[in-house]
């Protein structure tokens, strides 16, 4: 037991391991690709996302123009199709270090939108959609500047339009594309940098408007020059010229950091109080930890193994009078070893998944790597999973393997497919690219039926051929009666009080998750949340122990689902959070939005549970047999 006083030194250590590498981390991404001059750059579209209804569209579901060949659409991952990416090429014609003044994205000039195409427009703009495009893999980010700081920050991809308060509706229909290049030593150039900003111009402001080119008004570059809006009036035809400049900057930045602008959006300050908090939680938990253990549990195991009569010991402290009940089986085992296992599938995906970032093997230029790869990782540690819940379920003299894997395969990701497949449903109806196509639920239902369920029954198979856990103490034969227990003592005030440091500690970071999810931010401190992550394991665990300690101290030997149910409660307040969020971080309208929402967040929230209720779990699990195979009973 004398881990528990290393936990900090542990963390000290890995903090200090880390600091270099989140100060100057970056994150690899694809092999760069050399162009030569005029050499032509092309631009692709991925997306519209608006955070007001989390429901994402491709780029020509509206009246776009399009290239004058025939769209080619781009072969994504999974990852790619889960997040609602179809990337198709676009009519912008971009030449390496070739500047242009002023160009026609229509091959005629300008395009007439319906009134049912005008509507669309309308009501993407009220709910203010971004449009995502890629140069050279290299997603496109509208600068602004934050008038209290005087500093320029970026938003991804560029306002569709705006609309003012007298209920009038304005398109940006004229981009001015700024990019900027990195010149080789053999003549070569690499992009590096790619803007945009949007603008309004209505079709008479322009002073021509031909075939491939235009000309607009003097003093537009100044990107400050009042002009006439293009508006989009309801109830009529709209013409409407879509138009882009290009212009072209020398840049001193590398191609390895041109990632940079997207990863300096945050304060990282801010991170380090939340790893600085999140310490501060660790060490007042192990300085409670070493109360129990120094003062009490060593002078309770010394007096026990010294008296003679042990009548006597036994009625001194409570955790040593149920020493003939606290291995006593459970009720429901199969399926608290279905969530033990599942828990330990999200565990070694999780904790992979964030070290392979930190590691350097996920690139954001991988745009759904993450994501793939996570799923592949869960599907792939099924194994490991029925392995493990196999040989729990031993232990508790489970006979009905072959059921109990059953359980372990199909009750959690059967959980989250039938979840997704459901929100799928109102997703179609919406019409948008986020539904996920019927051959990727049909190649999800693959992988999950064809290779996490087979793994997981082999993991099993072998898990329960094992010897059991071993258990220090005999079960007696007779249950002894549990005695009232203290107000404290009641599993929903448990719930409430032991999630509330694991979440404390976590608190900060999950606001940045919570805003890359929702508010299709990039998210890249894995540094700071492969430490997060290490803190959380280590409280969950640490606070589990003394759950479970004061537990025994009042003879309730009844510790199997109490343990895992206490562990997951800062899944409860995860919840709470999502309400929050919901209410005043966001401004989410509509059923289908909200649904996804509150579904997909309550998903998120079950995992969590699974999560930190496996870990706490299994440190109560190893605390309660270290101390029963300390004391001498015959």
């Amino acid at each position: 037991m004398s881990i528990i006083f290393h936990v900090p030194v542990v963390l000290l250590l890995i903090i200090s391991c880390n600091i270099y590498s989140v100060t100057s981390f970056y994150v690899p991404g694809v092999a760069p690709y050399d162009y030569t001059d005029d050499e032509e750059v092309k631009v692709k579209a991925v997306k519209m996302t608006s955070s007001k209804t989390q429901l994402p569209y491709e780029y020509y579901s509206l009246g776009f123009c399009q290239p004058e060949n025939d769209l080619e659409y781009i072969s994504e991952n999974l990852g790619e199709i889960l997040r609602g990416d179809r990337i198709v090429n676009t009519p912008f014609k971009i030449n390496m270090a070739k500047s242009v003044s002023c160009a026609t994205a229509c091959k005629s000039g300008t395009v007439t939108l319906s009134d049912s195409q005008t509507m669309l427009f309308i009501n993407r703009i009220k709910f203010e959609y971004y449009v995502h495009l890629i140069a050279d893999n290299l997603p496109v980010a509208t600068p602004f500047r934050i008038l209290e700081s005087e500093r320029s920050e970026y938003e991804m991809g560029y306002r569709l339009g705006y609309y003012s308060d007298d209920d009038k509706y304005y398109l940006n229909n004229h981009l001015d594309f700024s990019l900027r290049f990195h010149p080789l030593e053999d003549g070569k150039f690499r992009v590096v940098g790619f803007e945009v900003y949007p603008t309004s111009i209505g079709k008479s402001e322009y002073k021509s408007l031909k075939e491939g080119s235009c000309e607009i008004p003097d003093g537009l570059g100044d990107r400050g020059t009042d002009v006439e809006a293009q508006q989009l009036v309801h109830g009529m035809d709209n013409v409407v010229a879509f138009t882009y400049s290009v212009s072209w900057k020398e840049s001193d930045i590398r191609w390895a950091s041109r990632w940079d602008i997207y990863m300096t959006m945050s304060d990282p300050q801010i991170h380090w109080f939340n790893i600085v908090n999140a310490i501060i939680i660790v060490l007042l938990m192990t300085g409670i930890l070493s109360i129990i253990i120094i003062r009490t549990l060593r002078r309770d195991i010394a007096k026990y193994n010294e008296h003679e009569d042990m009548e006597d010991t036994l009625e001194e402290t409570g955790w040593k009078l149920v020493h003939g009940d606290v291995f006593r089986p459970p009720l429901r085992s199969r399926l608290l070893a279905a969530l033990l296992g599942s828990g330990i599938q999200v565990l070694i995906m999780t904790g992979t998944t964030i070290g392979a970032a930190v590691l350097g093997m996920v690139s954001p230029a991988s745009r759904g790597s993450v994501m793939s790869g996570a799923i592949f990782l869960f599907a792939l540690v099924g194994c490991v999973a029925g392995y493990h819940s196999a040989r729990f379920y031993r232990t508790v003299r489970g006979v009905q393997w072959k059921s109990a894997a059953f359980y372990t395969a199909l009750l959690y990701p059967g959980l989250l497919f039938g979840t997704g497949f459901l929100l799928n449903f109102f997703i179609w109806g919406k019409h948008s690219s986020g539904a996920v196509p019927f051959s990727t639920m049909i190649a999800l239902l693959a992988i999950w039926l064809g290779i996490s369920l087979p793994l997981t029954m082999m993991g099993y198979f072998f898990g329960f051929r094992k010897q059991p856990y071993h258990i220090p103490v005999r079960t007696n034969q007779i249950p002894r009666q549990v005695p009232d227990q203290p107000w404290h003592s009641n599993t929903l005030v448990a719930i409430l009080l032991c999630g509330i440091l694991p979440f404390g500690a976590v608190f900060l970071e999950l606001s940045f998750i919570f805003s890359s999810i929702w508010k299709n931010q990039f998210y890249y401190m894995y540094g700071f949340l492969f430490l997060i992550y290490i803190i959380l394991v280590v409280t969950v665990a640490q606070v589990a122990i003394i759950a479970v300690y004061f537990q025994l101290c009042n003879e309730n030997y009844r510790w199997w689902w109490r343990s895992f149910v206490t562990s997951g409660g800062p899944a409860f307040y995860i919840f709470l959070y999502s309400v929050f969020y919901y209410i005043y971080r966001i401004d989410i309208s509509g059923f289908v939005p909200s649904l996804l929402y509150f579904g997909y967040s309550g998903l998120m929230c079950v995992s969590f549970f699974i999560l930190t209720g496996s870990i706490g779990f299994y440190a109560s699990f190893w605390f309660i047999r270290r101390i029963y195979s300390a004391v001498k009973i015959d």
